[in-house]
């Protein structure tokens, strides 16, 4: 049997990330899928799929992404009930996600008015750190990209000595 689920599109709205009685972190989000037909009115319309993650990863998606951004992610199809106060039966199905990738470079990352005052760790994702640096960094950055030559490494064709242990990937 083969259960797997490959979707790539934008967040609805920022991960809800949450802690389990056990301390498991788990994040859950929903995700606007593009059809790849149009309607008759010639409007691509989308699919709203929910998702969730956990653990370690689930973390680390709910600090690096937020509303609006384009994420890959790759996992299974589940389908798990409950019984709501009223008695009442509900399913739920659902993505978990078992893998995800961040398909915008940070420069193309448009942050939201939550994501800006989000707390940072001075490094530009979303962390532990003091209030309102991330958006200085921001600031920063698109200062920086209005400066001629600013980058260092321009029309450098030198090769650089580095070792496979400081690559951040």
């Amino acid at each position: 049997m083969i259960n797997r689920v490959v979707l790539v599109g934008r967040l609805t709205r920022d991960p809800e990330l949450r802690y389990t009685a056990n301390g498991a972190a788990v994040a859950s989000f929903t995700l606007a899928v593009n059809r790849q037909f149009t309607n008759s009115q010639g409007e691509r319309e989308a699919d709203f799929i929910d998702c969730v993650i956990w653990r370690k990863a689930a973390e680390n998606f709910a600090n690096f992404t937020h509303k609006g951004s384009l994420v890959g992610i790759d996992g299974r199809l589940q389908t798990r009930n409950y019984e709501n106060q009223q008695g009442q039966r509900v399913y739920v199905t659902e993505t978990v996600v078992d893998n995800f990738s961040l398909l915008e470079s940070r420069s193309d990352r448009k942050p939201t008015d939550s994501q800006q005052n989000k707390p940072s760790n001075g490094n530009g994702f979303s962390g532990k750190g003091a209030d309102g640096q991330q958006k200085q960094n921001a600031n920063q950055t698109y200062s920086n990209a209005n400066q001629t030559n600013s980058d260092p490494f321009a029309d450098n064709s030198k090769p650089i000595d580095i070792s496979d242990d400081d690559l951040p990937f």
